[in-house]
């Protein structure tokens, strides 16, 4: 069923929810080893995986800020990484 603006029904109730403060949210990292947050009431995605972390969402992304330091994805961290060792060795 379709909503005025074009959205079904479940997309309408999770935009209100994912919106709403009472949200619990899962703290979810991909194989790139980057963070995001996911809502506990819906299913995580693939390729993304829970870490143990939930909350409120303030919560959440407090703790990605204290765990995620580094941005690059896992792929050019160990690029780079087997770069300079290359280098160093030369």
């Amino acid at each position: 069923m379709h909503s005025e603006r074009g959205l079904t029904m479940t997309q309408t109730q999770n935009s209100a929810a994912a919106e709403a403060d009472d949200v619990i949210y899962t703290v979810v990292i991909n194989d790139e080893e980057q963070y995001s947050i996911w809502p506990t009431f819906r299913a995580v995605p693939a390729g993304w995986r829970e870490v143990g972390v939930s909350g409120p969402k303030a919560a959440c992304l407090a703790h990605i800020e204290s765990v995620w330091t580094d941005m690059r994805p896992a792929s050019l961290r160990r690029h780079m990484d087997n770069a300079a060792a290359q280098a160093h060795l030369s």
